[in-house]
């Protein structure tokens, strides 16, 4: 192969996009991370890098601090600490990347579950001097129950213990025990030191003893959500489009659905179901931005055209035939609860679920999870960050799936009809 068909087929190559979050308890490194891992894929603005240079120097530092680069609050860069979830975007030329960097204080724990919901892996960092500590357990615990598909262990600040390969595997050991009982069944571990960048993107020359990948390599490798295994088509429609061109004849019969593909492919003359309504029809066509195409797929923003006039609006779920999801008007689920003001039994709530809007009570707590232990618990209310198994009654039925098969229609919001706050997020099971 010559080289010009070299960079040909550099160029070609897309593993897609990717988004990943990292979390661990307070001061393991984890904006470090981020940042040594944007400084070494020289992904930072020149600008961006002088900014931070200079707020470095401020504080007396020698080295830049990369951690400012995600630390964009000013409470956060006064304490040092990560507050608010910070989105960052990158690219290796081959794969996009949106990270999420969530804090690791108690009190956000419901940033950090904003920030899992949407994560294909999770990076979880433990400092290697203080080994699995508390909060470890409970993002580890909130992963899974977001059911991220892969877990990246990086025992980081490995300068600090001198590189040591007993430790590494000591805590090794620890998690994998942890991990084992709560049913994490994909782990990796990395040795790291993110100060320095050994086993970020570059090995470095002080880890010589740990023979697998990098951090960059496993994201390079790792599958996103929707190719983990086939999922059944959802199409939930967020608007019915009418054109009103007098001067354009032929849209006055035209009549399409507008939305998001959440998952699974339609092809044009594929069966399709219209819920509630339960009436069948075909896809006529598939249009984006006036062109057809021949087929959608998951997170795809299209237009679909079918052959037979139904009436369906916002709201409405268009699924293959065959492919029903379950109509429900009463469904059990782990709810993470959001506000400060405690779940109200008593009141009446609106359950958000993919385009459609219901009202709903709660028919009843089975209990509430206690993150530390992993103890369930008797409840009659639930506070801020408390996560719990809840039931819900609706006014109008739901077209959804189990959350752990299908995370766009198993997933789930709930608002405070007088605020119109969003006050928690659930996973139906």
């Amino acid at each position: 192969m010559s080289a010009i068909e070299n960079i040909q087929a550099v160029e070609i190559k897309d593993n897609g996009l990717l988004r990943f979050l990292t979390c661990g308890s307070v001061d393991d490194g984890k904006s470090t991370l981020i940042g040594r891992l944007l400084f070494d894929t020289k992904t930072i603005l020149a600008d961006t890098l002088h900014a931070i240079e200079r707020t470095s120097k401020k504080r007396g530092m020698e080295a830049i601090d990369l951690s400012l680069l995600t630390d964009g609050l000013q409470a956060e860069r006064e304490q040092g600490i990560t507050i608010d979830v910070a989105y960052r975007y990158f690219t290796t030329g081959t794969r996009k990347y949106i990270i999420a960097d969530a804090p690791g204080h108690e009190q956000y724990t419901r940033n950090m579950v904003t920030a899992a919901s949407t994560a294909d892996l999770a990076i979880i960092l433990i400092d290697a001097r203080k080994g699995v500590l508390t909060q470890t357990r409970r993002h580890s615990y909130l992963t899974h129950l977001v059911n991220i598909p892969h877990v990246v262990v990086a025992i980081n600040k490995m300068d600090l213990v001198d590189y040591s390969q007993d430790v590494y595997d000591r805590i090794k050991a620890d998690y994998m025990a942890f991990a084992a009982g709560l049913g994490i069944l994909d782990v990796r571990f990395i040795p790291m030191s993110a100060l320095n960048g050994d086993m970020i993107v570059d090995r470095g020359e002080r880890l010589d003893w740990y023979q697998g990948p990098t951090l960059i390599d496993l994201l390079e490798g790792a599958t996103t959500a929707h190719v983990e295994h086939e999922e059944c088509f959802r199409f939930p429609v967020q608007f019915v489009c009418r054109p009103q061109d007098s001067a354009n004849p032929e849209l006055h019969d035209y009549r399409g659905f507008m939305g998001r593909v959440e998952s699974g492919v339609i092809t044009v003359g594929d069966a399709v179901t219209v819920l509630p309504a339960g009436r069948e029809t075909r896809v006529k066509d598939i249009q984006v931005m006036g062109n057809s195409l021949p087929s959608a797929f998951a997170e795809h923003s299209v237009t679909l055209l079918l052959d037979d006039e139904i009436d369906i609006s916002r709201g409405d779920m268009i699924v293959k035939t065959g492919e029903l999801p379950i109509v429900a008007r009463q469904f059990d689920a782990m709810l993470c609860w959001l506000s400060e003001s405690p779940l109200d039994p008593r009141r009446k709530y609106l359950i958000r679920h993919t385009t459609r809007d219901s009202k709903a009570m709660l028919a009843g707590i089975e209990f509430r999870m206690d993150i530390n232990t992993m103890a369930h618990q008797a409840a009659e209310k639930l506070a801020m960050n408390d996560i719990a198994k809840v039931s819900f009654k609706l006014a109008q039925p739901i077209f959804a799936d189990r959350y752990a098969e299908n995370r766009g229609t198993g997933a789930f919001i709930v608002i405070d009809e007088s605020s119109n706050n969003t006050v928690g997020a659930g996973m139906i099971v």
